[in-house]
């Protein structure tokens, strides 16, 4: 017999499938988790969780570097602790989803409706003992009139059988019908579980994301200092800032090794260097190593990472916003008159871009005094440099660019190379008076050689240190030495120095 209305029986099928679903979710759930389901949160962070073993190496990792890699502790010091944090938060909010929406999920998948469908079962069980017991009372009664065996107290005891199990049925009945009825009630609170779910899942993440947020300032603030950043294809303004130094490091280092073994090599700028070398020899310049004695050996690598320094400056040395007036000037055929707008234009450089060009253009004007052995002529430099000094800032292949400026560029390197030591006289930058006319650029051109100063010092920033003499066959004439060639010659005392210690030192 079915003793539940067709509202409960609807009930009672909805009762398989919510179990199903929550009991699914529930796994899922706890499978999520790091740590292990029903432990506490300091057991759950520094024991359970996947997400503690990063700060914990982080933070050991720190202790390692204790007498070295100082910008490198810091960072992982700063970025350990904050991970610390997230698995700090990560653990109570798993606490946290545990307690709101994982047990309460456990409570109705293996307690409440469990519970609901072992009465279910009882009911039935109870309807086929209702069923048996009226089964035999009607057989009695059915009988008595025939059979006169039957004695009415039988009867009656049949009855009260059949009553008393038609009563358990029904009060079995209303306590299942309660029972299924409150969890339809409480339907939405199940339901509730799931919102929970995002609302804890959304708090954890504003939690961590305010971890990340007041840490991160920090990192960027200091960033600079902790870190080093490489000198190829960073502004030259920042690389200059950020390392203390008047001369870029890819320049003075490489000016200075070519003093020593490069000025009387043939083809220098024009050859180009092994691949490999050259790579090596930019990484080594990037990373401030002073592992530089392999590259004395090869200055067609150091001449190409010179070079390649000034091509992958982000503004080229001569500026973008001078681009228009070193075209210009270029195309200005009364000699005298170039000049004194090259002059001009040379004073508008920016106080780093000039400084540095000034430098760049010294030593260049004294490799071209060794031109009758490396046979690079002011032209011949001005041809195969030139092009990495300056370039128009519109878009376009680097041929096509370097076709479209060569022409200028080389109009207007060619003579400053001829002319270095009026165009930056002595070891003092561009402040000289104006020149006035024509008759005063060749009364300058006569008090200042083609060829450089003899006293140029292209040791700026006072990182070379003098070594024994090296082989007379690589010797070159720079600084001091230029007239005699007896003179040893200044070497990198280490490129660690002249990017960090030596700005200690001057502090």
């Amino acid at each position: 017999t079915e003793v539940l209305s067709e509202d409960l029986l609807q009930i009672e099928r909805r009762l398989d499938a919510v179990r199903s679903v929550c009991h699914l979710a529930q796994k899922r759930l706890i499978a999520c988790l790091q740590g292990q389901h029903g432990t506490d949160p300091d057991k759950r962070h520094h024991k359970a969780l996947h997400s503690s073993a990063l700060p914990s190496i982080l933070l050991q990792s720190v202790t390692a570097l204790t007498n070295f890699c100082d910008s490198y502790r810091k960072m992982l010091d700063t970025c350990g602790d904050a991970e610390n944090k997230l698995a700090m938060e990560l653990s109570q909010h798993e606490v946290q989803i545990e307690r709101e929406v994982i047990d309460p999920l456990c409570l109705l998948t293996e307690t409440e409706i469990p519970n609901i469908q072992k009465q279910r079962k009882q009911l039935a069980k109870l309807v086929l003992d209702w069923d048996s017991a009226r089964g035999r009372y009607n057989q009695a009664h059915k009988t008595s009139g025939t059979n006169f065996q039957v004695h009415p107290s039988k009867i009656e005891s049949l009855k009260e059988e059949m009553d008393e199990a038609g009563n358990k049925v029904e009060q079995c009945k209303d306590q299942l019908a309660a029972d299924m009825y409150s969890f339809v009630s409480k339907e939405g609170e199940y339901a509730r579980c799931f919102v929970t779910l995002l609302e804890a899942q959304a708090d954890y993440h504003r939690k961590a994301l305010a971890v990340i947020e007041k840490v991160l300032p920090e990192i960027q603030a200091h960033q600079d200092k902790w870190t080093e950043k490489p000198a190829f294809g960073t502004p030259l303004e920042e690389h200059l800032k950020r390392s203390g130094r008047e001369i870029a490091v890819p320049i003075e280092a490489c000016v200075m090794m070519l003093l020593e073994t490069g000025m009387r090599e043939e083809g220098l700028f024009r050859i180009a260097a092994g691949a490999s070398k050259l790579k090596k020899l930019k990484a080594a310049l990037d990373c401030s190593t002073s592992q530089l004695d392999e590259f004395y050996s090869d200055p067609h690598a150091v001449a190409g990472a010179l070079k390649s320094y000034l091509r992958e400056l982000p503004e080229p040395l001569m500026t973008y916003s001078l681009y228009e007036e070193w075209t210009q000037a270029a195309n200005v055929q009364d000699q005298d008159r170039k000049l004194q707008d090259l002059w001009r234009i040379c004073n508008k450089l920016p106080e780093h871009y000039r400084v540095n060009f000034r430098y760049l253009i010294k030593f260049l004007a004294k490799l071209a005094q060794n031109s009758d052995v490396n046979k690079m002529t002011p032209s011949n430099i001005a041809i195969v440099l030139g092009p990495n000094l300056l370039w128009a800032k519109n878009e376009g292949s680097l041929a096509e660019m370097a076709a479209a400026t060569s022409v200028h560029v080389v109009a207007v390197i060619e003579p400053i190379i001829q002319h270095a030591d009026w165009f930056f006289p002595g070891g003092e930058f561009c402040h000289s008076p104006a020149v006035s006319d024509a008759w005063d650029v060749r009364v300058c051109l006569s008090r200042h050689s083609v060829c450089p100063s003899s006293d140029e010092d292209f040791n700026v920033s006072g990182a070379f240190v003098a070594v024994p003499a090296v082989n007379s066959n690589h010797l070159s004439h720079t600084g001091n030495d230029y007239e005699c060639g007896t003179l040893e010659r200044k070497r990198p005392l280490s490129m660690t120095v002249m990017e960090g210690d030596l700005l200690k030192k001057e502090r």
